[in-house]
């Protein structure tokens, strides 16, 4: 039964994803929102909301390891495993903003939440409401670097003509769905882990995680297959950026997480800022501003071996 829930849970967070971006888009467009802040706002905002229903529904029903390595094990999951498979299916180029300034923040929020959590085994809701406040002080500098260079972010432009009707529609079923599939992700987590003896940070780092970045996953598939070559690595990283800023930073404001499994402070945080700094590297070297599908097999392998670390160890 637990492998339903868990199965079921995902699911409606795939679906309540979509719907809860095409009703936030379409509403953007009513009150004229530009094309640049939808895109950047909006959409980075409402793609973060499985992430931030499973966080918040695992922090307020007792499972605070569920709450802190949903985020941990996602970030992971956005660069070893979803950057990996996409670099796979092609070789891509990255934009100089990314070393100048996407992963700078990334790295600083990485480190922040580090930080905070090592300091006290909790994140309070003063931290949380420094990661959410520097998280709105990166977007406006975000939109305001764009717009510098004109580069205004893909949004469908279809949505603007959809009526109040459908856009209260979606956005109905987009809500109900997440509500749903975190309940019933969480619960089928909590319990697959007691029927197999692991903790709730193991299920939460990994199997969790991975759900909560398949939308990540058959975004930059779709892209990568399409040929798009401005895909996949500033909306990962900003990805990043948004569930400590937002998913952690929320929920902590409105529930202190406590850390109740060391292995979060000793092992799986370690991993993640990890991933983080050495993506730097990969950038960088051998050959700069390149993404290769050899790169992008070390992010697998990468990414194997934690998963392969955090079942054995």
């Amino acid at each position: 039964m637990s492998i339903v829930l868990v199965i079921l849970g995902l699911l409606l967070l795939v679906v309540g994803g979509e719907f809860l971006v095409r009703s936030s888009v379409a509403l953007s467009f009513k009150f004229n929102i530009s094309k640049l802040v939808i895109g950047m706002t909006v959409v980075s905002f409402a793609t973060s909301a499985p992430e931030l229903f499973v966080s918040l529904n695992a922090a307020l029903t007792g499972s605070p390891a569920i709450a802190i390595n949903n985020v941990i094990g996602s970030n992971i999951a956005n660069i070893g495993l979803v950057l990996g498979i996409t670099a796979l299916i092609g070789s891509f180029g990255v934009d100089k903003q990314f070393y100048k300034f996407n992963w700078p923040v990334m790295m600083l929020f990485s480190i922040a939440l580090y930080y905070f959590l090592s300091n006290d085994n909790q994140l309070t809701a003063i931290e949380g409401g420094i990661l959410f406040i520097s998280l709105l002080v990166f977007l406006f500098l975000l939109i305001k670097r764009s717009r510098n260079g004109n580069n205004v972010e893909n949004v469908d432009g279809s949505l603007a003509i959809v009526s109040n009707f459908k856009i209260v529609v979606w956005l109905i079923i987009g809500t109900v769905a997440l509500y749903f599939g975190s309940e019933w992700l969480v619960d089928g987590a909590k319990e697959l882990a007691r029927s197999v003896g692991i903790t709730d940070g193991v299920i939460g780092v990994t199997m969790i995680a991975i759900g909560t970045s398949i939308p990540e996953l058959s975004a930059s598939v779709i892209a990568a297959l399409k040929q798009e070559k401005a895909i996949s690595l500033g909306n990962l990283i900003g990805s990043n950026i948004f569930n400590i800023g937002s998913v952690l930073g929320i929920t902590s404001m409105i529930k202190t997480i406590p850390i109740t499994e060391p292995q979060i402070l000793t092992r799986d945080i370690f991993w993640m800022l990890a991933f983080s700094a050495v993506l730097i590297l990969l950038i960088l070297l051998p050959k700069k501003l390149q993404i290769s599908r050899y790169k992008g097999f070390l992010l697998l392998v990468a990414y194997s071996i934690f998963i392969f670390s955090v079942f054995t160890s």
